[in-house]
């Protein structure tokens, strides 16, 4: 015998095209869909992004996606000789999707950038984001890995133990680290010369962060790059400089909430 719950289904096949169209469905059925995204504002000296987030009526399910900061560039930090560098990571990226209740609040923070505008040989991590609240705990994506620079052309391997994540690492779903950039190469004329190296750049939302150099006393790396990117180094080509320049800061964190 057939039951009311049998009378409700009804399959794509049973239905005749064109009986059905956009004026037949509910203008409110995607009212509580929506996207917001938290972060600081795009400089040196941003300081990110934390709020307290409530979760609106008749959501019962949302995605939370996290990218942490971008490692900071380097100094140069020998005045009389041309250097090697290695560039800055992007800051890495998590994801989880999870269920919740109308009315739950997340604490929210979009990390910010580590203000220190290296004339060291190395710069600074970058910063964590991190998100927690109902049915969530210990959820975050760690900033990148600082810039290096040195004077000897023999190191050209580099390997980050720390920055070997599984997928489920820090409580998400999904654990991505961006490509841990190389050393400088340099074409033609000496070493000292031409060099470009590529920043890394955070999963999913990077493009493509590239800086070089060709004949320059000193240059100074960029104070500002996009969201998640690693900061840019000073860079020179010549000996006998009085001027050691200094790096930038990586590109802040950012935070995206899908909720239906």
């Amino acid at each position: 015998m057939a039951s009311y719950a049998s009378y409700k289904k009804v399959h794509g096949d049973q239905m005749v095209n064109g009986t059905l169209t956009d004026n037949d469905i509910n203008s409110n059925t995607l009212n509580n869909y929506g996207v917001k995204w938290i972060s600081g504002v795009p400089c040196r000296c941003s300081g990110g992004c934390c709020c307290n987030w409530t979760v609106p009526t008749g959501v019962c399910r949302l995605t939370v996606d996290l990218w942490g900061a971008g490692g900071n560039g380097s100094g140069s930090c020998s005045c009389n000789r041309c250097h090697h560098f290695k560039a800055a990571m992007g800051g890495s990226h998590n994801s989880k999707t999870l269920g919740t209740r109308p009315g739950c609040t997340y604490s929210l923070c979009a990390s910010g950038v580590y203000r220190c505008l290296s004339r060291e040989c190395v710069g600074c991590n970058g910063c964590t984001t991190y998100a927690n609240g109902y049915n969530m705990s210990g959820f975050c994506a760690c900033g990148g890995y600082r810039a290096e620079t040195n004077t000897s052309w023999s190191t050209a391997c580099f390997y980050i133990n720390a920055y070997c994540r599984c997928p489920t690492h820090n409580n998400g779903d999904m654990y991505v680290v961006p490509n841990n950039p190389g050393w400088s190469t340099a074409s033609g004329y000496c070493h000292c010369h031409t060099q470009e190296i590529h920043q890394g750049v955070a999963p999913i939302i990077g493009g493509i962060s590239t800086q070089g150099i060709r004949e320059c006393w000193i240059r100074c790396g960029n104070f500002s790059v996009p969201y998640g990117t690693g900061g840019q180094s000073a860079m020179n080509t010549y000996c006998g400089s009085s001027c050691c320049g200094q790096g930038g800061t990586g590109g802040g964190g950012l935070i995206r909430v899908t909720y239906i």
